[in-house]
């Protein structure tokens, strides 16, 4: 059964009201206002995204992880340092596991600083080989100068050898859903069988953002002064523009010039993730330019709330004769700015529902279509547990289902 949910309203949540008759067949709707008539310019449509001149791109809403633009999203490249956020999740999830401690002292080994310190090519953190700083110095020492050395005194701390936190990143990056994602060192040199793709690299960062935001605010520090050497950030939208708040650059003569930034305007957040530029300057141009598109041309709306109700069913042979239905999580779309009024949401609800039904249990979905494309769809969950009635209630029921049947 489709029941056509006439408008939303961005009150509590964007949900409309559905009475439902004594049998359950009937669905009144709460007649909608006129919707107020559209700007002129509401009724453009966006125009493209700007000319990246990077190999692979993609522009992500941080709130529902929609790809808002992009090209060559899903192609394999070298991720290059900014693979250093995929060892910060590690690092931050070890933490928060109460593996290892943000105190702990790390040993800044030979091994960590031959591969990744001063006298090597790659950017390092200049902390003194054979001694040790605090696991929180040295993270920092990671993500603001972007240190390889850094990285591998921090692999072998948390997990015992690199190989061995290489297998964590990999475990990580499935759990958060890369699909076409495989880590074979915590630095981002270039190494056979180490790869990412941008969209997996935006969903990377949107993982980092939700789930550690302590451990992501290192990135937003500008500079970081280490045994008597002061070095700065390498992402140069930090001092272009205040919204952005990270996250990670990266380059090496394979991989090019990679950055993933996020910026936070308002109540909405964009993430960007350019690979293969080619400069340091290209790749921060494009990236603002990407972020600016983004923010202009595009809006994030809570369509409905979790654990509200969105609609009330009849149950049959329940204790109670009727059942709340709702989402178990945020419906939240990015859309086109001005299409908000074009949202057409629609429910399918089997017609005859009979108890007993568990607290959670899947009943019908919701859908959220904008110019014939469903964009959003979320299974409807019951909110309260129905459980079974009586001999004679059901027998009764049963009686009425079979006579509204006829």
């Amino acid at each position: 059964m489709k029941f056509q949910i006439p408008s939303f309203r961005p009150a509590l949540v964007f949900a409309a009201a559905f009475a439902v008759s004594a049998l359950g067949f009937a669905v009144a709707q709460t007649p909608a206002p006129a919707p107020a008539q559209p700007a002129l310019s509401d009724a453009m449509p966006a125009p493209p995204p700007p000319a990246i001149t990077a190999s692979a791109w993609v522009l992500m809403d941080y709130e529902t992880g929609q790809v808002l633009a992009g090209e060559n999203a899903d192609q394999r490249v070298e991720p290059a340092s900014i693979t250093k956020v995929m060892t910060s999740y590690v690092v931050a999830a070890e933490m928060a596991a109460g593996k290892v401690s943000p105190t702990d002292q790390v040993m800044m080994t030979e091994n960590a600083w031959r591969k990744g310190g001063a006298r090597t090519d790659g950017s390092y953190s200049g902390f003194p080989v054979n001694q040790t700083a605090s696991l929180l110095d040295m993270e920092k020492g990671m993500a603001v100068q972007s240190g390889n050395d850094a990285a591998i005194a921090l692999a072998e701390h948390v997990a015992g050898s690199e190989d061995a936190f290489a297998a964590l990143m990999n475990a990580y990056a499935q759990r958060i859903g890369l699909k076409n994602s495989h880590f074979v060192n915590s630095h981002g040199l270039s190494e056979e069988n180490h790869y990412s793709t941008a969209r997996d690299l935006a969903l990377l960062g949107r993982a980092m953002i939700r789930d550690y935001p302590e451990e992501y605010a290192h990135n937003s520090i500008k500079e970081m002064t280490v045994n008597g050497i002061t070095q700065r950030n390498r992402n140069l939208l930090l001092w272009r523009d205040d919204s952005v708040d990270g996250i990670k650059t990266g380059h090496h003569s394979a991989a090019g010039y990679c950055l993933m930034s996020s910026a936070k305007r308002g109540d909405q957040r964009l993430i960007a993730v350019v690979m293969g530029s080619s400069s340091e300057a290209q790749r921060a141009t494009d990236s603002l330019a990407l972020l600016n598109w983004g923010f202009r041309f595009f809006e994030t709306h809570t369509l409905y709330e979790a654990g509200v109700t969105i609609s009330t069913q009849r149950i049959w042979k329940g204790q109670s004769d009727e059942l709340q239905l709702g989402l178990a999580e945020p419906l939240t779309v990015s859309l086109p700015r001005g299409k908000y009024q074009q949202l057409k949401p629609t429910m399918d609800i089997p017609a005859t529902l009979v108890a007993p039904v568990e607290q959670g249990a899947a009943v019908g979905t919701v859908k959220v279509s904008l110019d014939g494309e469903v964009i959003a769809e979320r299974p409807l969950v019951a909110l309260q547990a129905v459980e079974q009635a009586g001999f004679f209630k059901r027998l009764w029921h049963e009686f009425l289902m079979w006579w509204n049947a006829e």
